[in-house]
Formats: C-alpha cells, sequence, structure tokens
C-alpha cells in the first residue's frame, strides 16, 4: 500500500472561514496528498464568505457562532447527511485536527467501524482558559482532552517540546512529529523593504520590534504591552510594529500607545512587512508549533520568545534569539534590550536563524504524516 490508496476523512473546526497557522498547515497537507493520488475528504463548518477557498473538497457540518468570539464557529457534531456521506466516501484512515463535538463523533463513528484515527494537535487548549479568568477550569479540561487523545490510535504534533508535553500529560503513547515548514517565496530577509518602513514612520536607524498573530488575548498580548512598557521605562529607543487583527486589537491600541498596527498582511506583502522588522517577539504559550516564530526567522529576525512549546523547539537560545520564562515582562525587557542597541547581535542571530529556517522543507514534512496514515492501516489490516 503507498499514499496513492489512501482515503482520508480530515475533520477540522476551522479549515477556512479564519486564517490561522493550524487550517493553513492542514490545506497545505491536503495539497500535498491530493498530488500524491490520495483520496480525502474535508468535514468542517462553513460560512458564505470564508477567508480563503479550500483545498480539496470541503463538506459542512452544523456549527454555530461562538457568544463574544463570533467570527469563529463551534462544530455540533455530525449530521445525518454528513454521515451518510461519510459512508460513501468511505475512507481507511480518519483524520480529527480539533477536540470539538464534531471530533468527538468521527473518532466514535471511525472506531464503529475498525477505522484506524489519528489525531494532529494544533495548539494548547488547555491553557486558553487563563486568560479569561477561568484557570481553574485548566485540569478539568486537560482530563477531556486526555480521553479524546487517548481514544485516537495515534497523534501527531508539530514540535519536540509539544510531544514531550503530550507524554507528560498521559494524551496518548503513539505520539510522532509533524513540524512545519515555510514558504522561502515568501518569508526571506531579501523581502525587507526600507521605503514600506519609512512610509509607517520608521526611520532607517530605528529598531521596529515585531509582534504578529492574531490579535486575541490568548497570544500573550498582556505579557508583550508590559514588557514594551519596561523597555520605554528604561528608555530604550525602539518602535513596535503590530502585523494582524483580532478582536483585542483595540485594547492593544491602547495598551501600546504609538505602536503601529499595519493590521492583517498575507502573501508576498505579510513576508515585506515581517522582513521590515528589526526583532520578534513572541510571548504566547498557546502554540504547539510557532510558526510565526519560524517566519520571522527566515525573514533574518532575531527571535525572543517564551521557553514553551513550539518556539522551544525552534530556537537556539543565545544563537538565533533568547528564551524567556512565559509570563516574565521583565524578563523578557531584559531579552530584547540588548537587540535595540546592539546592530551587529541583531545581524548575527538573525542570519543564523534564517539558516537554521532552511531546514523546514513541507513536501518532506507532509509525508510523514501520510507515513503515519499508511503505518495505522497497515496495523489495523494486520
Amino acid at each position: 500500500m503507498d499514499t496513492a490508496d489512501l482515503r482520508i476523512a480530515l475533520f477540522s473546526g476551522n479549515y477556512n472561514y479564519v486564517r490561522d497557522g493550524a487550517n493553513q498547515a492542514l490545506n497545505r497537507l491536503v495539497g500535498y496528498l491530493l498530488r500524491q493520488g490520495a483520496a480525502v475528504r474535508v468535514y468542517a463548518p462553513m460560512v458564505e464568505e470564508p477567508a480563503f477557498a479550500p483545498t480539496g473538497d470541503l463538506v459542512g457540518v452544523p456549527s454555530v457562532a461562538i457568544p463574544g468570539r463570533p467570527e469563529y464557529r463551534f462544530p455540533l457534531g455530525l449530521s445525518n447527511d454528513n454521515l451518510a456521506d461519510l459512508e460513501r466516501f468511505a475512507p481507511n484512515v480518519v483524520h480529527t485536527s480539533s477536540p470539538d463535538l464534531t471530533g468527538h463523533a468521527a473518532v466514535r463513528w471511525a472506531r464503529a467501524r475498525d477505522i484506524p484515527v489519528l489525531a494532529s494537535v494544533h495548539t494548547r487548549f488547555e491553557t486558553y482558559p487563563r486568560y479569561y479568568g477561568l484557570g481553574f477550569t485548566e485540569p478539568a479540561l486537560e482530563a477531556i482532552l486526555r480521553r479524546y487523545y487517548r481514544r485516537c490510535d495515534a497523534l501527531v504534533a508539530p514540535s519536540q517540546s509539544m510531544i514531550d508535553t503530550l507524554r507528560e500529560q498521559g494524551m496518548n503513547d503513539d505520539i510522532s512529529l509533524w513540524t512545519r515548514g515555510v514558504d522561502r517565496t515568501i518569508f526571506a530577509s531579501a523581502r525587507r523593504d526600507p521605503a514600506w518602513r519609512r512610509d509607517r514612520g520608521i526611520a532607517d536607524d530605528e529598531v521596529a520590534i515585531v509582534f504578529l498573530g492574531r490579535l486575541v488575548m490568548e497570544k500573550g498580548l498582556d505579557i508583550f504591552a508590559e514588557a514594551i512598557v519596561e523597555l520605554r521605562r528604561r528608555q530604550i529607543a525602539h518602535r513596535v510594529l503590530v502585523i494582524g487583527d483580532g478582536p483585542a486589537r483595540c485594547w492593544f491600541e491602547r495598551a501600546l500607545p504609538g505602536g503601529i498596527f499595519v493590521g492583517f498582511q498575507t502573501g508576498p506583502d505579510l513576508g515585506r512587512a515581517l522582513a521590515s522588522g528589526d526583532v520578534f517577539f513572541n510571548p504566547s504559550i498557546t502554540e504547539t508549533f510557532g510558526n510565526v516564530t519560524l517566519e520571522a526567522m527566515a525573514c533574518g529576525l532575531p527571535v525572543v520568545a517564551a521557553g514553551a512549546t513550539g518556539s522551544a523547539s525552534l530556537v537556539q537560545d543565545g544563537t538565533t534569539g533568547h528564551l524567556v520564562p512565559p509570563g516574565c515582562p521583565l524578563a523578557f525587557a531584559d531579552a530584547l534590550a540588548p537587540y535595540c542597541t546592539d546592530a551587529a547581535l541583531r545581524a548575527r542571530h538573525g542570519a543564523a536563524g534564517e539558516a537554521r529556517s532552511k531546514d523546514f522543507a513541507w513536501d518532506a514534512i507532509n509525508q510523514a504524516v501520510a507515513d503515519s496514515y499508511l503505518r495505522l492501516v497497515a496495523a489495523k489490516s494486520g
């Protein structure tokens, strides 16, 4: 059996209606599988105006808007039409990418038919409540996730640090690596554009500290802002460049007066904006990989990041940037300060990060997932 013999039913909580790193990876995976001759059918919530066109065949599942976050949909399981469609498609492997009601229904459906299930882990869901004053629910949420993941035959996670965390949490015994690649036609130091910087009020000799990502509190916006306030208190010259948009934008703008907010960017515009910064600052602890960290490295920016899952597997402390204990604004300010004052250090660590980013090639990365499918199918049929 080879990749062309696979029939994959993929379940996603957000395949294309809001663009994020997880669904970009899933769409790229589906594109790769289709090019190898595999059959893929995707089941996910659909909206009238998605962020981008889906790769492959997309079947809508029941969902409702999430209260307070209406741009996101909460999947409600599988309808009778979905179940009939699944039977007609007759997958030989099921892939779930979100532990929601539809993901649970997919696991139940597959287990009843002795079809192997692979789950991909894309974010630290159990950490989200702490950003909304609900940290006391974290142990219960972790227990729910453990039950879900242990009902799957295997997991894939995008970084060794995330694999280590999942094993410590007892989520599954069979966990392998599905890392991420970077599009070097978009993300490269050569994309730096001094004129673009000047048009946004950043002088050639000013150091721009960059935030890139969706503007939601779980990305560590409060820690980012507190670290910047500390740099200002120390009178360390810098500018702040924020790339992205989201429901917390107004809060972030108030917390960072004088910050340069360029909004959501994509494609070559995103590569240009990121490469036109000088230091990348990622305080988030919710990522399992940190696509934005790898993209910043590919653009030649030194990275200051939380020493948490994802970035801890990408950033080489003292070589391509610095890893800082999560949630410590003063320590982040300590790590950022030398990059604001030492151009040679910025250049050296940025060049080292760009060189490291060249190790991440998409086709080989996605074949690792196909190999996991094939291994699981063989184990069931054997």
